[in-house]
């Protein structure tokens, strides 16, 4: 037998898993900034096979398709203000 008592710092010393964060939930929704990326990477064809699981168990098409539509659109935008100071400085005007 052993007369060895043991005192709750011996328990977390003998713990190797105490000072682990804990385990990400595995219904959480991929967060703002990951349906960010996710599109941006679907749109130049580099996404993961990982982040494509994740987005189709756990996304919501709603998310990607609005986060979708804004870059499209600021693309658009994009491309006519460089070509619009493209052409005027083209022209001289």
């Amino acid at each position: 037998m052993s007369d060895r008592h043991t005192s709750p710092d011996d328990a977390r010393d003998q713990n190797p898993h105490h000072d682990d964060p804990p385990p990400a939930r595995q219904d959480e929704r991929p967060r703002f900034l990951q349906v960010v990326h996710s599109v941006l990477a679907a749109l130049l064809g580099v996404q993961s096979g990982a982040n494509r699981e994740r987005d189709f168990q756990k996304g919501k098409a709603g998310d990607y398709i609005g986060v979708f539509v804004v870059m499209v659109i600021a693309l658009v935008i994009g491309m006519f203000i460089v070509v619009s100071i493209v052409i005027n400085a083209a022209t001289g005007g």
